[in-house]
């Protein structure tokens, strides 16, 4: 049994969602997702919530997935997602060239630009150290972190770098002289 593909979606006030074949189409307040749908599995409309349901116990995983892909749909529609970026060192920083550009600041002899895809957007608070990456789709937000952050990632020695607010580091002992 999925317990995660049982669960109904809540529908949100604004939030209309259609069924075409294989494809799921959300619209709602902040802009449009598409989801595929995989054979064996539908979506159902009941009294303003929605269920998936499968054919039968050997799409289970594939039950949880698509409710799973279907809710984040909803959710990035109505809320949006967000992920939250550190950058820790001396001289480490980041800014925005334009609307569509990120330059980053990195220990490197240059400058790194990085160009953002369409639907995300990116804030920079005053200090030039923390990012927010924000938009409707819960796996390109979360692509574009991850993308940021492989651009310098944490150094377990020196605790410098990129990475995700709140991610815990081990920092490791150096070596030691010799005696």
């Amino acid at each position: 049994m999925s317990r995660i593909g049982r669960k109904p979606i809540a529908l949100p006030k604004g939030v209309k969602c259609v069924v075409e074949g294989s494809t799921v189409r959300v619209e709602g307040p902040k802009g449009k997702l598409q989801t595929l749908l995989p054979a064996g599995i539908r979506l159902e409309a009941q009294e303003g919530q929605l269920v998936a349901e499968r054919e039968n116990d050997s799409l289970a995983a594939l039950h949880g997935l698509t409710r799973a892909l279907v809710f984040n749909a909803v959710e990035g529609v109505t809320k949006g997602w967000s992920k939250d970026l550190d950058i820790v060192g001396i001289g480490y920083r980041a800014e925005m060239k334009g609307k569509g550009t990120v330059v980053f600041t990195l220990g490197f002899s240059h400058p790194i630009e990085f160009p953002l895809p369409t639907g995300i957007e990116v804030a920079i608070d005053p200090k030039q150290t923390r990012l927010t990456v924000s938009g409707i789709d819960r796996q390109k937000v979360g692509q574009v972190a991850a993308d940021m952050r492989a651009l310098r990632k944490p150094d377990p020695y020196k605790n410098k770098g990129v990475r995700y607010a709140g991610e815990r580091l081990k920092k490791k002992v150096g070596k030691t002289g010799a005696k």
